[in-house]
């Protein structure tokens, strides 16, 4: 198999990128089987940032296979992070309709969300959530197809409390619910994992996410027709839940944990009733622990893919966009680039802004800084910045809901930019890190 079909099949299959991540040594396999209930979490949790699979009571699971950056760019084929942004950009531009399967190889199974291995995290959880489930519906109106990761909280055998964020399902579900229509969707669980990349981007309305994860497998993605009327479902899926939301029903939603490890508050939320679960044969359950890294990960990526497109038209030379762990993948922002004029960094920081208004803080940093490494990001801070020359206070912004110490009720909130990078005025070479020349 050549390189690049092999790598389009890790990005086609969730088995596939299973396989390879075992066959490279990064899988953890934990023995016996684990509860539901917070052992199976704990586990997933230990065994970060590498992929784990585990057995519970109601089956296999797996988890943690997006944890790591370098996962995520072997899904999308490789490349310098540029070349990465660049190519992800361009898909959301080009979307690329899906070939239709006839005979999708899954099997109806009984109605009962009670049987899956949904996993419970942590102690003051609501209960049981799905939340890896990527919910498709189309508009009621236009016909547009959104693809989108939502937690799902799990109230019964046959019903769902699903958080819905004001974007593009929740305006899909609110015209329907102004029509009195209840709202066809599907739940896809372990979909291919190029798909997973897609449906956490946020293309314009109207882009169908799947068509985003088709273009850049250059046209090698699948689909099925047969759970949802005129929409094609990627495939192979290892778990679609079919059903529609409830028009007009409310219910509790949470606690449950977000991204920055704290407790998210309980909202009304829409109800997601089940009425078909098809399974592959052997099917594996996956899940991603709230707050890990795969889930910063998932939730950050695009948004440095968005830095990244607004930043690169501001100032040439941008290296990398890191929204950081410590920052819940969410809040604070290192870009490295190469300076060739002072003042370019700070339109940088701007940009930065612009383009992710949740940010509360970049620091801009020169190529040979890892913006990865805390340490030296902390060691140019000491070294290259200057606190009355260099950093920028931005007064009663919006910022995001999911910073506590944000006003909660406007969002307002204050933000912070530097600029970490060399002094172009000065000699380069007091700046320079030492080096121990490697041994011949």
């Amino acid at each position: 198999m050549s390189k690049v079909l092999m790598e389009q099949n890790i990005s086609l299959d969730i088995r596939a990128l299973l396989t390879h991540l075992d066959k490279s040594g990064l899988l953890r396999k934990v023995p016996g089987q684990l509860a539901l209930d917070y052992e199976a979490a704990w586990h997933i949790q230990q065994a970060q940032p590498y992929p784990v699979a585990l057995d519970t009571p109601n089956g296999k699971v797996v988890a943690n296979l997006l944890a790591k950056r370098e996962n995520l760019s072997l899904v999308l084929g490789g490349g310098s992070d540029a070349e990465i942004y660049t190519r992800v950009a361009r898909a959301m531009e080009n979307p690329t309709p899906i070939r239709i399967l006839e005979k999708p190889s899954l099997k109806e199974t009984s109605v009962d969300l009670y049987k899956l291995p949904i996993l419970k995290f942590f102690e003051k959880d609501a209960g049981r959530y799905i939340t890896s489930g990527i919910f498709i519906a189309k508009d009621p109106e236009t016909g547009a197809v959104n693809a989108s990761i939502h937690r799902a909280l799990v109230l019964d055998e046959e019903n769902l409390a699903v958080r819905l964020v004001p974007r593009h399902l929740y305006q899909i579900h609110r015209k329907a619910e102004a029509r009195g229509q209840n709202l066809p969707a599907a739940i896809l669980i372990g979909a291919p994992p190029i798909m997973y990349l897609a449906a956490a981007m946020s293309p314009p309305f109207g882009v169908y996410e799947a068509e985003v994860a088709n273009t850049l497998v250059n046209g090698a993605l699948r689909g099925t027709d047969s759970f949802l009327e005129g929409v094609a479902l990627p495939i192979p899926t290892e778990i679609i839940i079919t059903g529609e939301f409830v028009a007009g029903k409310r219910v509790d939603e949470g606690p449950f944990v977000d991204i920055l490890g704290t407790y998210d508050i309980v909202r009304k939320e829409p109800v997601f009733h089940v009425e078909s679960i098809s399974v592959r044969q052997d099917y594996l359950y996956y899940t991603i622990l709230p707050s890990g890294y795969e889930h910063l990960l998932l939730m950050g990526f695009p948004r440095e893919v968005a830095i990244y497109t607004v930043a690169s038209k501001t100032a040439p030379g941008i290296k990398k966009v890191r929204l950081t762990p410590g920052g819940g993948g969410w809040l604070h922002a290192v870009i490295s680039m190469e300076k060739t004029i002072e003042g370019d960094p700070k339109n940088v920081i701007m940009a930065a802004f612009a383009a992710h208004p949740s940010l509360k803080s970049v620091v801009v940093v020169d190529t040979d800084i890892d913006p990865d490494n805390p340490q030296d990001v902390e060691w140019a801070l000491a070294t290259r910045m200057q606190p009355d020359e260099d950093v920028i206070i931005i007064r009663g912004a919006r910022g995001s809901s999911l910073d506590p110490s944000a006003d909660q009720e406007t969002l307002q909130t204050s933000k912070i930019g530097i600029d970490a990078t060399r002094p172009l005025h000065k000699n380069p070479e007091l700046f320079r890190k030492a080096k121990i020349p490697h041994p011949e």
